[in-house]
């Protein structure tokens, strides 16, 4: 980590407030305050380390439950007071079992990330006679694939004509295909955004 100026000094207790944001949602999910000591053993250890008030000693986020938060990137605001620490968060963040301290789910705030959750509720409640997509789950892997390559060719079809309603339709029901074929084998669109992030620094 980069060598940080942070004004300890403003309060009398020497400690300053740490916002952890995730890296990757960039969903806030919890506040805790450092020491310089606390600081230190984050940028060293990589994961963030914190000053607990009640407990008057250094304390690890995870270091009971293994939920740590891997650091990614660490800033200081403009006062020199206060901390913003992006991190990989290891499971929960918060004690009662909650994504966020605010007992928020964490996610992305973008209508694709919802409806990934709703395709997963779907697939969970299994009620085939009121939902396409868990009857769709309900045929197997291989149906869900057909149904992606079969979306694929009307969408190239599509692209071939001057419709751009139905071209924007098709292009849709693609897109939604994928998301279900996506969660089929376990996976989601920000695995397949790291990788092409991954790509694009090379």
């Amino acid at each position: 980590m980069n060598t940080l100026e942070v004004n300890f000094g403003k309060s009398p207790d020497g400690l300053v407030p740490a916002i952890v944001q995730d890296s990757a949602t960039a969903k806030v999910l919890m506040l805790g305050y450092m020491n310089q000591e606390a600081l230190d053993k984050t940028k060293d250890d990589g994961k963030v380390v914190f000053y607990s008030r009640s407990k008057r000693r250094l304390w690890t986020k995870g270091e009971e439950s293994g939920n740590f938060l891997l650091v990614k990137h660490i800033a200081v605001d403009c006062d020199q007071d206060t901390l913003l620490i992006k991190a990989e968060p290891l499971g929960p963040v918060c004690h009662t079992g909650a994504d966020t301290c605010w007992d928020e789910r964490n996610h992305r705030e973008d209508f694709l990330a919802c409806l990934e959750e709703i395709i997963d509720r779907r697939r969970q409640e299994g009620d085939g006679e009121k939902s396409y997509v868990a009857r769709l789950f309900g045929k197997g892997l291989n149906k869900i694939a057909q149904k992606v390559g079969e979306e694929a060719v009307e969408l190239v079809i599509e692209a071939k004509d001057h419709d751009d309603k139905l071209f924007l339709n098709e292009a849709a029901d693609l897109l939604f295909h994928y998301l279900i074929l996506l969660n089929a084998k376990g996976y989601n669109l920000q695995d397949v955004t790291k990788i092409l992030r991954e790509r694009h620094k090379k």
